[in-house]
């Protein structure tokens, strides 16, 4: 599969999707990454087991690990577990492996043979990474797997088993925002998931990893020797995540006065939508930040590059994600962007190819 087999028009419909630029990333900083990954990986479950629950392997597809590169190595500044843009950055690439993978994957999330599987979000059609959709029904259908792309309201659930019409699904592909299947437009998927359906990325994975209040103890020394985390991995833990606080009204002043240090985003907020930078800050959003549920990072400023856009050279920050399954890192794609944070309406942003360098 090529990225020429997506619709042209979709495709044009969306100019900054993509780069044209290319990102160099040393081996080391790929080694470090992989490093703050698995610390990552063996703090949660020793904080898993901490709580009285075994901690076992939890898998979900996509799993994203967002990295700013600083002088003083990668940063991890977010966890997604359910990070877009894996398969359009694989077919930029041209790296047929990783879509074989991403394959393997999904066959590897369902509990029984994998003969039909449902991608789900709200209104799919109008979602900017509709692309995206459309090519994995491509990609899997190639590999013998039925593949529908639909809203919530069209899925039923009957006798432990989800069906859209007269098709059951064997597993459901979740895209969708809200993390818990909170919205009472989704309580088919969250009955379904009560039950057993095999769906993925699901509630669970997402509060073990990527509720933002997890990185306030991945940061904290005392926490994570209380979890029974070994010296060697607090060190890459503490040395590799931004120190990240819970914003509480108590300390309104404290973070007001430090806030050109720090950055802020809501615990249970996706693709940066409500973050600040805190020397952007007025007064009115940083009195809605404490009345909200927000952490605060240390500022932990992107790398950038430069590319030329219509003739001119220009500085792009870059986001380095990780797309990583069970612990594993199958895929490294940077995201180029200007202003806070991402937001792919950059000239010359979007998704770009990482080289990687001695």
């Amino acid at each position: 599969m090529k990225l020429s087999d997506l619709p042209a028009d979709l495709l044009a419909a969306r100019p900054h999707l993509f780069s044209s630029a290319t990102v160099p990333v040393s081996a080391g900083d790929l080694a470090r990454m992989r490093e703050v990954i698995a610390a990552v990986e063996r703090a949660i479950d020793l904080k898993v087991g901490a709580g009285g629950t075994a901690p076992g392997k939890m898998s979900g597809v996509f799993m994203g690990y967002d990295f700013h590169l600083t002088p003083d190595g990668p940063q991890l500044i977010e966890i997604n577990t359910n990070a877009g843009g894996g398969l359009l950055a694989a077919l930029q690439a041209g790296r047929d492996d990783v879509l074989a993978a991403y394959v393997a994957m999904f066959r590897a999330e369902c509990p029984r043979e994998i003969k039909a599987l449902a991608i789900v979000d709200e209104q799919p059609a109008s979602q900017y990474l509709y692309p995206e959709f459309l090519g994995f029904r491509t990609l899997l259908e190639a590999h013998g797997i039925a593949t529908l792309i639909c809203d919530p309201a069209e899925l039923m659930l009957c006798h432990g088993n989800m069906w859209h019409e007269e098709q059951k699904l064997d597993l459901i592909y979740n895209r969708l925002t809200d993390f818990g299947f909170a919205a009472p437009a989704h309580a088919v998927l969250r009955e379904a998931w009560r039950q057993g359906v095999a769906i993925t990325p699901n509630p669970a994975l997402h509060a073990r990893y990527a509720d933002k209040k997890n990185l306030i103890a991945l940061t904290d020394a005392a926490q994570l020797a209380e979890w029974g985390v070994d010296a060697e991995t607090r060190r890459v833990l503490l040395a590799g995540i931004p120190k990240t606080e819970a914003v509480t009204a108590e300390r309104a002043e404290d973070f007001w006065q430090r806030r050109r240090q720090l950055f802020f985003k809501p615990a249970a907020g996706y693709g940066s939508k409500g973050s600040y930078r805190g020397d952007k800050l007025t007064k009115r959003v940083f009195d809605e930040i404490l009345a909200g549920d927000y952490v605060a990072q240390a500022l932990a400023p992107p790398s950038t590059v430069r590319h030329e856009v219509a003739g001119e050279m220009t500085e792009l920050k870059a986001d380095i994600r990780n797309y990583v399954y069970r612990g594993a890192v199958q895929f490294v794609a940077a995201r180029l962007y200007q202003g806070q944070t991402t937001n792919f309406r950059t000239a010359g942003g979007g998704f770009a190819v990482v080289s990687e360098v001695q």
